[in-house]
Parts: C-alpha cells; structure tokens; sequence
C-alpha cells in the first residue's frame, strides 16, 4: 500500500525530529519544513495531510492554513501548537482547519487524530444513496459539488460540512452547541456567534434570490434545512 505523505511546518527541529520519526515508523511518508514560505512555495497536491505550527518563521502558521485551504479544498490540516485559547481555535477552524492538538501531546493521540482524518477524507465507491436532493438543492456526497436550480453553489469547506449536516438531520432541528461539536470538533463557549456566522455564509448561498428558502432556525432551539412549511 502506498504511503500517505505527510507536510510537517514545525521550526522545532528536536520536535520536528520526533514527529517525523514517529510518522516514519507507522507507515507515512513525512516532508519537514521550518518556515511558512517554504511550505507555499511547495506542490501542495503531493500531500494527503497538513501538520501545521503556528508560531513558524515568515509566514505563521495560521497564514499558511489559509492559503492551503484556498488551493487544496478537500486535503485534511491539522493544527499542532502550543497556542490553545479559544480564539486561537477559532481563528484556525474558520480559516479551513478540520482538527486541533495542543502541545504538548501525546504521539497516540496524533495518530488517532491522523487516522481519522484519512478516513473522512477517503472517497468511496459511488452509491445511489451519495446523491441528496431536497426542491431544486442537489448535493453529490461524493464529489462534494453543490447545486440549486442547476446553478454550481461554491462553498468553503466548512459551510459544506455545515450544509451535509443539515442535510442528513432530515429536516430535524439542530442545537447550536450540537452544530458546533460536528462541524468544527469543539464545544464553543455560550456567546460564540461562529454558527450564526456561517449559518449566514451559507443562506446568501442557497437561499439568497429563490422563493422558497430552504435554511430554517427556531429561537431558542437551532437550525433546520427543509422546505417550507
């Protein structure tokens, strides 16, 4: 089986030293790089996973999420820092990260994280149920592309897991906290608007200019994707 090549942006070189090692030893193939530049200036199509530090030389790590995320839309990153407040979560997981470990960390725990994250992303053999339509809203769960009345819909990745959530809930309303634990992995904090925000990013997307809206929420209890009562 071919080995899954790993992009490793840690300026620690005893650190980068023992993930990469770490990685070597349970089959991945694992590229290390010391500053934010080197790694944009790499084929970033090479690579089936992103370590990424934050606090790395010319351009940080959060940058260099950013950047990822605009050219390679499906690719797993995965935060590795000793940066751990909530708007350091946040800021990462807006800007298209899918996981985040705090240093220090345990070696177990990475390769659990690693694992699950190949598995998210791995495709699967097309199956007549990979196709959700709901009116005119068509979603392919394969290729993750998104239509509405026959027009291509663009979404982030994070507005895409957002809307396969709403999706697959069956027109069932979803709690806030509930929505946040599946799509960003954490448990925000009561005042967090970051659902609301991208429940917004996602109806000037779908519902913006049709008659019937499909984006739903009731005061107190969540978020809901049907049609119209």
């Amino acid at each position: 089986m071919e080995q899954a090549k790993v992009l490793l942006l840690e300026d620690d070189k005893t650190v980068a030293s023992q993930i990469n090692l770490f990685l070597t030893n349970n089959d991945f193939s694992c590229d290390v790089m010391e500053d934010g530049l080197s790694v944009l200036k790499s084929d970033l199509s090479d690579y089936k996973l992103f370590i990424l530090d934050i606090n790395v030389p010319i351009i940080d790590g959060i940058q260099v999420c950013r950047k990822i995320r605009e050219i390679c839309r499906e690719t797993p990153i995965l935060m590795l820092t000793a940066y751990g407040s909530l708007s350091d979560k946040l800021q990462a997981f807006n800007l298209g990260a899918d996981d985040y470990i705090i240093k220090p960390f345990y070696f177990e725990e990475l390769l659990a994280r690693i694992q699950a994250l190949l598995r998210r992303y791995t495709k699967q053999p097309l199956q007549e149920n990979q196709f959700i339509k709901i009116d005119d809203l068509e979603v392919n769960l394969i290729d993750k592309t998104v239509f509405r009345a026959g027009r291509r819909i663009d979404l982030t990745l994070k507005e895409y897991k957002l809307l396969e959530l709403l999706l697959n809930a069956k027109g069932r309303i979803l709690s806030k906290q509930f929505i946040a634990s599946k799509v960003w992995d954490i448990n925000f904090e009561t005042g967090t608007n970051t659902v609301e925000v991208y429940i917004n990013f996602l109806r000037s997307k779908i519902d913006k200019g049709f008659t019937k809206k499909l984006i739903h929420n009731k005061s107190g209890f969540g978020y809901c994707l049907k049609l119209q009562d």
